[in-house]
């Protein structure tokens, strides 16, 4: 019986050597490797994958390709779309880009599928939305519209997993904004393998990738994430696409936190706040201002800090728990900061401030749920472990920040007049910071204690 000779065939190809091999097998061949052989999706034979459908995520788009000058390029007068939710215009970086891919991850249940829902309402209202879902069905989708209160007049919704097909229908009247909802639902007919594998998920998004920039689409996809809290599929993935979100906080907890982890058209680490409710997530306008402490009197291991994320700082509670041990080795407990660091701070504590914990469980937490991954949290955690240490309450009108070295100076940060006009929006009166940090003409209304060592920052307080 003849074979098709247009049938596309499949191969498998080494991640450590490159190497192709007719089928799969448990090793290498020509590296010995093990479980490195991968299924990808190859033209048949004597056709070029120029010529193909497009097989291979690292395929091309059109066949004419022309050379442009930079410096003829002129931008489009209106290249960003307002999504309608304030908290994720700014993640963005501004709004949504025209022809842009949006990778949004997050942990099951936490509002990923929500709140693309809510921002579709509004982009439906001007452009046409297509709703792309593979593990729900267009009256599954209305119920979840009606309980969020969405109408969806320009919403166009798609029950499929063929990522063909899909393209296909989107070609024929191609909408302005599209969301695929999952990523790791969808499958190409170019593959064998099942949806959700690592061949299978670059291919699709591949494909999505080329349609967004050719039919000036931009294009949500949602991932799903592993056990470990990392995004599901390969690391092609988020290099493929322009943006990549993801949220932050417990399934369970009030708020939520979108975090812009790559963006090639804004700030990266830029924050979003929102709070979840019945009628979907709501925007939170001022985040500082639930992140701070709401004491009626100043109580032992809690201090104000200003943290920066992306181009907004923010007023965040530290608190710290200083107890005896019963262990050999104490615990050394950290949420929303690096544990490693704290153990670091504590040894420059003891050998530069004096004051050792060699038989004291130290918790820290960052109130909220927000993870801190800035150096500028380093003199305020010390200070809130060695006011629980001592049992002396901090002033609740007082605000620190600062990077502490090994030889026990502090350092300045990046932004610190900014961070301190912040502060004194919200009624903070005093502040312990670096010298460097300082401003020439200082800032109205606010004390500060300029500080360089650790030592001077202990004795400050």
């Amino acid at each position: 019986m003849a074979t098709n000779p247009t049938k596309t065939r499949a191969a498998y190809v080494c991640n450590a050597c490159g190497a192709a091999q007719p089928k799969w097998s448990g090793q290498c061949a020509d590296c010995g490797a093990w479980n490195t052989l991968e299924e990808v999706a190859r033209p048949p034979a004597g056709q070029s994958r120029a010529g193909g459908r497009g097989g291979g995520f690292a395929a091309a788009g059109p066949t004419e390709s022309v050379i442009h000058t930079l410096a003829d390029l002129r931008p489009e007068e209106r290249v960003r779309t307002s999504t309608g939710i304030g908290e994720l215009d700014r993640v963005l970086g501004g709004g949504l880009v025209i022809g842009s891919v949006v990778l949004l991850g997050g942990d099951p249940g936490i509002g990923k599928s929500t709140l693309l829902l809510q921002a579709c309402e509004s982009l439906g209202a001007e452009h046409p939305v297509l709703y792309v879902s593979g593990e729900e069905s267009p009256q599954q989708i209305g119920l979840r519209a009606r309980r969020l209160g969405v109408v969806g007049a320009g919403i166009r919704l798609l029950a499929e997993t063929c990522v063909e097909r899909v393209l296909a229908l989107a070609e024929r009247d191609p909408p302005r904004v599209m969301v695929v909802d999952s990523i790791q639902t969808l499958y190409t007919d170019l593959l064998q393998s099942a949806p959700g594998s690592v061949s299978q998920v670059r291919e699709t998004a591949a494909q999505l990738v080329r349609f967004a920039k050719r039919a000036d689409t931009a294009v949500f996809l949602v991932g799903h994430v592993t056990k470990e809290g990392a995004l599901a599929g390969p690391r092609v993935l988020e290099h493929m696409v322009d943006t990549v979100l993801y949220f932050e906080g417990e399934s369970g907890g009030t708020f939520r936190l979108v975090r812009a982890i790559k963006n090639r058209f804004g700030a990266v680490n830029e924050l979003g706040v929102f709070a979840m409710g019945d009628r979907g997530l709501r925007e939170v306008k001022n985040p500082s201002a639930i992140f701070l402490a709401r004491h009626d009197q100043p109580v032992p291991g809690s201090l104000v800090m200003v943290t920066r994320e992306g181009t907004r700082p923010l007023l965040i509670e530290v608190q710290a728990l200083v107890d005896e041990s019963p262990l050999a080795n104490p615990r050394r407990v950290a949420l929303g900061l690096d544990q490693n660091r704290l153990s670091m701070l504590l040894a420059v504590l003891h050998r530069h401030g004096g004051v050792a914990m060699f038989n004291q469980d130290v918790f820290v937490n960052v109130v909220g749920g927000v993870r801190i991954g800035e150096t500028a949290a380093d003199l305020p955690v010390l200070l809130a472990v060695l006011s629980s240490y001592r049992d002396r309450p901090l002033p609740l009108d007082l605000v620190a920040f600062g990077e502490v070295g090994l030889s026990g100076e502090v350092r300045p940060v990046p932004n610190g007049p900014d961070r301190l006009r912040e502060a004194v929006k919200h009624g903070i009166r005093r502040a312990i910071v670096p010298a460097g940090n300082v401003p020439k003409e200082g800032v109205e209304g606010l004390e500060i204690l300029a500080v360089k060592t650790l030592a001077a920052a202990i004795d400050g307080v």
